[in-house]
């Protein structure tokens, strides 16, 4: 996989051109306040760099990255209801990239996941910002489970509904558990979500209110030890506030899982596109190693280096299973 196939240069640099413009007009002269880390809740670090306006701090107990000083939350309410970035990722940039990143993403985490599922025997699967049902889809044409989404978006709920599923047009922090069938063990998953919370361990909370005993979460997110976000830093286009807001890592998110009260079942990095994005933005490396390894390493070496990186927790794509007991 190359990062181009999953987020075309041409059409992601539109993306983030139309945030810029966001921020002038939702987040300019706004309210802001001080946070701690979300993950360990050690209070507010000092900002290692700026972003397009904004702070980022990284936890000096936990490494945690998160943006801070941050906006508070009725400007994000705006930014992800009525934004012309959210609009276009919504519209223009899926149906652009709905091919590739199915078959790059959807058909392979389905996979993934339909494993783990008969690893717990579950088959009842929420999925959490469920969107268009790609991933919903390409799950049960596995045959296995069942889905249900959570979409709190009209437009995308109605989709999904027209697609066959089952859909709570709610957010999940609005959901109760008699939404749910209580005899029925439940995998949660969510993907992608994570980073752009406002508030982590509430999102957490209400979730574990949620589930029943021995039900799954099963979710991913970008980790801020991944390998091209401290390689890159600020220039990195992962970390792009006010759309990325938290950029845990597989230490940090296990602090916060067991702070709430769940069961670490696994958090992993299986990354591939590390090296790929490092490469594609080499110009903004200083490392001398990292400048001199993407220039010269033939495709073998390069793929075994991302390998190791994925395999020794280094990616920035972090995919962690956890459990209510």
């Amino acid at each position: 996989m190359k990062e181009e196939d999953i987020r075309p240069k041409k059409i992601f640099d539109t993306f983030l051109g139309l945030i810029q413009e966001d921020v002038s007009e939702i987040f300019n002269g706004c309210e802001t306040q001080e946070m701690p880390c979300p993950a360990c809740n050690s209070g507010a670090s000092p900002v290692v760099y700026e972003k397009d306006g904004f702070g980022v701090s990284e936890c000096e107990e936990c490494l945690t990255l998160y943006v801070n000083p941050r906006p508070k939350f009725k400007y994000f309410k705006k930014f992800y209801s009525d934004s012309k970035s959210s609009k276009f990722w919504a519209t223009t940039f899926y149906k652009e990239t709905e091919v590739s990143r199915r078959e790059q993403i959807w058909k392979p985490k389905a996979q993934q996941i339909n494993v783990l599922l008969k690893n717990y025997n579950i088959q009842n699967v929420y999925d959490i910002g469920g969107g268009y049902g790609v991933f919903a889809e390409e799950l049960e044409a596995l045959d296995y489970a069942s889905v249900t989404v959570i979409e709190p978006s009209m437009h995308l709920a109605k989709i999904c509904r027209d697609k066959g599923f089952k859909v709570l047009e709610s957010f999940l922090e609005d959901l109760r558990t008699d939404d749910f069938e209580s005899a029925q063990t439940k995998c949660f998953v969510s993907f992608e979500l994570f980073e752009h919370l406002y508030d982590p361990k509430a999102f957490l909370d209400n979730l574990y209110c949620l589930m029943g005993s021995g039900d799954i979460f099963i979710f991913s997110t970008l980790s801020g030890l991944g390998v091209d976000i401290q390689t890159l830093g600020k220039h990195s286009k992962s970390i792009s506030p006010p759309q990325h807001l938290n950029f845990l890592n597989p230490s940090s998110i296990k602090f916060l899982l067991k702070r709430i009260g769940f069961t670490i079942e696994g958090v992993t990095t299986p990354g591939k596109l590390d090296l790929d994005i490092m490469k594609n933005n080499s110009k903004y490396i200083n490392d001398s190693f990292w400048r001199k390894f993407l220039k010269v390493a033939s495709e073998e070496q390069f793929d075994m280096m991302q390998k190791s990186i994925s395999d020794s927790g280094f990616s920035s794509h972090m995919l962690v299973v956890c459990k209510k007991l």
